[in-house]
């Protein structure tokens, strides 16, 4: 299936780690041009290299969002060196816990992230044709889960923001969308810490989940990419959840 994605113009955060590494390596499978940024420059490095058999244009900026203004300028600059952009995937988050510190840094980067990152590309975004934005959620957003947290409220009013942008960009031909995977695990990541840290935890949460096992970062990127393509021209508003069952509510 072809996804019509060859030479559109992708912008993706935190693109060395986890599922947005994995969705960087499938866009480019697609023949994407994409800029991505982390705070890894090695390992942007690392991905650049890997990605150079698909032949796209890969640009990228080792980036820590720490001022407003900085990280709108950078995205700018992104967009300006690929020559457009025609897919955003906010996918950076702080991953906060209960803390006072951890619910301000949480805001800042997936809510004020977010709603920077749409001020700042949404000029180019208007331009495409396919312009198209995903929005990194989480099923922890809706259900409850372990215990109260900013992580969790966050990503909830992450959805309620990309739900409201859905209606609001959708006359400009944009899209919104968002993604919600449950539990995945990776090399460095949360769920991989809990099971070194907490194995009764992880073990637990693993049984709950209907197909038998965590998820990985390749059962999420395919289902991300294809939503964000322009095959999924006529879906707006939607929040897909990829979690192997593990939530149990009935999406009326």
């Amino acid at each position: 299936m072809d996804l019509g994605l060859k030479g559109k113009k992708v912008i993706i955060g935190g693109a060395t780690r986890g599922l947005s590494r994995e969705s960087v390596k499938v866009f480019a499978q697609e023949g994407a041009d994409i800029g991505m940024f982390s705070r890894s420059g090695d390992g942007l490095k690392e991905l650049s290299s890997e990605l150079g058999s698909h032949g796209g244009k890969y640009v990228t900026r080792e980036f820590s969002l720490e001022d407003r203004d900085d990280y709108k300028s950078m995205l700018s600059g992104l967009a300006d060196e690929l020559g457009g952009c025609d897919v955003f995937v906010h996918s950076i988050s702080s991953s906060g816990a209960q803390g006072a510190q951890d619910w301000e840094e949480s805001f800042r980067i997936d809510i004020l992230g977010a709603v920077d990152a749409v001020e700042a590309l949404e000029p180019y975004l208007e331009k495409s044709s396919d312009g198209s934005i995903i929005m990194m959620s989480s099923t922890a957003a809706v259900e409850t889960f372990i215990v109260p947290q900013a992580f969790n409220a966050i990503k909830a009013g992450l959805l309620t923001y990309a739900s409201q942008l859905s209606q609001a960009l959708a006359p400009k031909g944009i899209r919104v969308n968002s993604v919600s995977p449950g539990p995945i695990t990776y090399p460095g990541g949360n769920w991989d810490g809990i099971k070194a840290a907490m194995p009764e935890l992880y073990d637990n949460i693993e049984g709950q989940i209907p197909l038998g096992r965590m998820g990985n970062p390749d059962d999420v990127a395919p289902a991300l990419v294809f939503l964000a393509s322009p095959a999924a021209k006529y879906i707006t508003g939607a929040n897909l959840i990829i979690d192997g069952g593990f939530t149990k509510r009935i999406q009326f």
